[in-house]
């Protein structure tokens, strides 16, 4: 590459959970380690004024108090693809202004971890008014309508049948990428360092661990799916509530497991587990796969969650138990599940970003000027 030309790329995530600013992190880091000057910013701040403490704020209140509304809002999105583009249309239209100035004349390339952020740069390179190439990361197994934008040259999928799904809505140009979890989430290397970090947790050592995630707002069925892990006997429910301190208390109260709050180091904490049991499919089960723990999909939240499930599940990464009689056999499986033999090796979302941005060559990329 020419040392004149520009080396900065700009990602864009959303603060809403964890899952797009984590895979943004680790994206960034990864580029400033290839050389280039790379920096994460927030949808919505690039929002007018309060919209994007609005959007995060009624976001978590629907997914706690009434879920099955937004499954509903996501599927009426998808049927109705008027609806679809408009919803799009607005927000990318409410970001245009801050979002043009954002980008500046040394960027080369610019990422996207979040749709509405996928939009609105899908917008303003459709019109001419961004003159770099955008990629979107697509961080679910699943992808929605809204995940795809009319203007963006490249969609990154975790698996063919994400990809598959991208190009049904209309993705121009996908690529198979790994996905982006960090260094830190690997296997567990020792029965000693398993016990080391139950120790560590307060988990038990002598007997088989499954960790609950749902997400860092730590919202869903946890309780149930706590109490009826417990139930079923075939392992130890250990519930990662995130900043859900209610649920943390009334789990602890219950004596159903144990119940942690928000945990820093999660690669350790994996290392500690068995199980996982997800609810959403996002970050924390590919950050478990990567950790070689087995995960299965139970009571998953409406919307992204079911659809995230179901996606897993066909991909033959995750069993998604649909009915509550299964969850002991599902678990008793997982429990005995060998590590499958590793696959040859998708390339890296950096390298692809990498090469959209002309930083490397990439014959199979074809972007438009």
């Amino acid at each position: 590459m020419r040392s004149t030309q520009p080396r900065r790329i700009t990602v864009v995530s959303a603060s809403v959970g964890a899952g797009h600013d984590g895979a943004a992190r680790e994206l960034v880091r990864r580029l400033v380690a290839a050389g280039f000057q790379a920096e994460c910013h927030d949808f919505l701040d690039l929002l007018p004024p309060g919209c994007g403490r609005l959007l995060r704020g009624s976001y978590a209140l629907e997914l706690k108090v009434a879920p099955w509304a937004w499954g509903w809002l996501l599927r009426g999105l998808e049927r109705h693809q008027g609806s679809n583009s408009l919803v799009g249309g607005l927000f990318a239209k409410a970001a245009a202004r801050r979002t043009r100035k954002l980008i500046g004349q040394d960027v080369c390339a610019v990422v996207s971890t979040y749709p509405l952020a996928s939009q609105a740069l899908g917008r303003l390179r459709r019109r001419g008014e961004l003159p770099v190439p955008v990629a979107t990361f697509l961080t679910d197994m699943s992808v929605h309508p809204l995940w795809v934008a009319e203007g963006v040259d490249l969609h990154l999928a975790l698996h063919p049948v994400a990809a598959d799904q991208a190009q049904g809505h209309g993705a121009r140009l996908v690529e198979i990428c790994a996905p982006l979890v960090g260094p830190a989430f690997r296997p567990v290397r020792s029965a000693a360092e398993r016990q080391r970090e139950r120790t560590r947790f307060g988990l038990p050592v002598d007997q088989p661990v499954a960790l609950i995630t749902a997400g860092s707002w730590g919202v869903g069925e946890v309780e149930q799916t706590a109490r009826e892990i417990a139930a079923s006997q075939v392992a130890v429910p250990v519930t990662v509530c995130g900043h859900n301190e209610a649920l943390r208390e009334k789990l602890t109260a219950a004596g159903t497991g144990v119940a942690l709050g928000w945990v820093d180091d999660m690669p350790a904490l994996l290392r500690a587990c068995d199980v996982v049991v997800q609810n959403a499919g996002g970050l924390t089960s590919l950050e478990a796969m990567a950790s070689g723990v087995p995960v299965v999909s139970y009571r998953c939240l409406p919307g992204h969650g079911v659809t995230n499930a179901a996606a897993l599940d066909e991909a033959g990464l995750a069993v998604w138990i649909r009915d509550e009689q299964r969850l002991g056999k599902v678990l008793i499986d997982a429990l005995a599940e060998v590590a499958p033999p590793r696959r040859r090796a998708a390339p890296g979302a950096d390298d692809l970003v990498a090469a959209l941005a002309g930083a490397l060559p990439a014959p199979i990329l074809e972007v438009a000027s």
